[in-house]
């Protein structure tokens, strides 16, 4: 780890934050990444809670952080772990609903402010659903500030009893301005090549394979697409318990899909393909739509949660679990290259109106500075 120095830029003595997650979301995971890089370099000393494989998939200690190993929430003794890590510090930062519930076991009895950040909103039916809705109001009310990264989740957390909730400034780490990129035109045909999309569309979807992905609808759509010519490919990066189910429709049904597993490459599959997907039943802020605009590949998506707030005009939307009009959908596109080069465009300025790093880092930094200095006698 990077010693931090002994004052911060804002000239009291260093800030020490605990960040904690659960270990189980990408987007999350990535963000905490990106936000402990930016932190350490602003004078604060970071601490990342979260099991080890998190640590190996994005290497904190690399950000300049220090990080301890708190098991999973089904491991009992993750609360006690996480209360011993938490001990001097100044605040703590929690990331996602289970990783909040534990940091609120783990403050019990003290003073020390929390953060929430809700990266995402998992529909649920039942005495599950019940349950959630219950470990949410705990959550938020226990919380000194939550933020949202969008307004739907900002207005979940209101209702649900948040003292203080706001819009989180959270943006795709690790992306740049796009470039035209000869590497970038060699690429394309190898991975297309690969995925068995030469001479016909590529259409690219990618997401665990869960029921709130909406793949089933999307498997509805791809019916409509054996009618065209040349008949559009279907490639889903991910895994997930729906996997067996979703392989066995697409073999009953002779339908133009491929499950190609969890990837590493997902930059490299959107660039190469032709539209990208997004049939989700419920959606926060979408990685997805982010990587496929900055990516320029036109996006056709369900019309839910955050994805609308996200992408604007830049996108076409439906709304969720139609299958009929999602189909539409990448029909007339498919069929329109100017309207796909439209979305292009779109899909550019959009991105360029998201916050950048340094942004999102600041906004963070800004919440931290209200709940740590001193307030003034009145």
């Amino acid at each position: 780890m990077t010693p931090a120095s002994s004052h911060s830029p804002h000239g009291r003595s260093t800030l020490r934050t605990v960040q904690v997650l659960g270990g189980g979301n990408a987007g999350s995971s990535a963000h905490v990444r990106s936000l402990a890089a930016g932190l350490v370099a602003r004078g604060v000393r970071v601490t990342v809670c979260a099991p080890v494989e998190a640590e190996r998939s994005y290497d904190f200690g690399g950000a300049g952080a220090e990080h301890v190993h708190v098991p999973r929430s089904s491991d009992p003794g993750s609360v006690a772990a996480l209360r011993a890590a938490c001990t001097g510090a100044d605040l703590v930062h929690a990331h996602g609903l289970h990783a909040s519930f534990r940091a609120v076991l783990a403050l019990a009895g003290r003073s020390t402010p929390l953060i929430v950040t809700w990266h995402n909103h998992t529909p649920s039916e039942g005495a599950r659903a019940h349950f959630l809705r219950m470990l949410e109001r705990r959550v938020v009310r226990a919380a000194a500030v939550v933020l949202g990264t969008t307004s739907d989740l900002v207005d979940r957390a209101r209702k649900a009893g948040a003292r203080d909730a706001r819009l989180a400034a959270v943006t795709l780490p690790g992306r740049r301005p796009p470039v035209e990129s000869d590497e970038t035109d060699l690429e394309s045909p190898k991975v297309r090549a690969e995925l068995g999309a030469i001479g016909r569309p590529l259409l690219m979807a990618v997401g665990s394979l869960d029921p709130q992905r909406g793949y089933d609808m999307l498997l509805d759509a791809a019916r409509a697409w054996r009618r065209l010519d040349p008949v559009p490919l279907v490639a889903i990066a991910g895994e997930g318990p729906l996997r067996a189910a979703l392989q066995r429709r697409i073999e009953d049904e002779e339908l133009p899909v491929r499950l190609i597993g969890r990837r590493e490459d997902v930059r490299d599959l959107l660039a190469a393909a032709d539209l990208a997907l997004l049939p989700s039943r419920a959606e926060s802020r979408s990685v997805l739509a982010q990587e496929a605009l900055h990516a320029r590949v036109p996006l056709v998506a369900t019309s839910v949660g955050g994805v609308p707030e996200l992408v604007g005009d830049a996108a076409a939307l439906v709304p969720a679990e139609d299958a009929r009009a999602f189909a539409a959908a990448v029909v007339r596109l498919l069929d329109d290259p100017e309207q796909r080069e439209l979305l292009q465009e779109k899909g550019l300025r959009q991105a360029a109106t998201w916050p950048t790093e340094d942004e999102t880092v600041a906004q963070v930094l800004s919440v931290y500075d209200e709940l740590t200095q001193p307030r003034p006698l009145i």
